[in-house]
């Protein structure tokens, strides 16, 4: 069942690593009430706001993994706070514990389709979610895979730190932000997993020093 999910992946900024190690990954709700650095968009997290899991909690209630972090979302992001990011990797048997709930797309969208781990086989869009690129020259089939490729695992409440298996980063000074921190995982520098944007970043950052 989803063999083709080899972990799942968490968008975080490094700051919040030692708290993570300590206390493991809280949902939005429960985050709110520590000192922490969000990297949440405030319009996106207006709409998760609202929005309640059929049969389930409100969606702040839940841990949000992505099935892929190489997408739309982490591209905004990496816009703003570039190597300040990092990306947890997530045993994927978390999937496997009570109360979980699959997305077929971004969890806010007004057309996703929320799935138990049984429910959702054959149901989610694998091409799609693991795809490079989103882009269309059709622009409604841009925006329904920019949605498709965000596609969720929502675990109520949190995550412990037992189930971080590594994490990836932009560099090596993003590597050594992350030792610094306490993290004790394997830790691989993959700037294309950030579309090479933090490479760029900072070069352009020493060329005006």
């Amino acid at each position: 069942m989803h063999e083709y999910i080899r972990e799942l992946h968490y968008i975080v900024a490094i700051g919040n690593i030692s708290s993570i190690l300590e206390n493991g990954i809280l949902c939005y709700e429960l985050a709110s009430n520590m000192a922490h650095t969000s990297v949440a968009l405030e319009e996106v997290q207006e709409r998760r706001a609202k929005k309640r899991i059929p049969g389930g909690q409100l969606l702040h209630r839940y841990v949000n993994l992505y099935l892929n972090a190489r997408n739309p979302m982490l591209f905004r992001l990496m816009k703003n706070v570039s190597e300040d990011l990092c990306i947890l990797r997530i045993d994927k048997g978390v999937i496997e514990h009570l109360g979980v709930v699959l997305t077929d797309r971004n969890a806010s969208s007004d057309y996703v389709t929320f799935y138990t781990l049984s429910e959702s086989v054959g149901k989610l869009d694998v091409d799609r979610i693991y795809a490079r690129y989103w882009k269309h020259d059709d622009q409604i089939e841009e925006w329904e895979h920019k949605s498709i490729i965000c596609a969720e695992v929502l675990v109520p409440h949190s995550v412990t730190a037992k189930h971080i298996i590594g994490a990836y980063v932009t560099s090596e000074h993003s590597r050594e932000s992350l030792l610094r921190a306490g993290f004790d995982r394997e830790i691989l520098i993959n700037p294309d997993m950030f579309f090479n944007m933090q490479i760029q970043t900072k070069e352009i950052g020493r060329a005006h020093v």
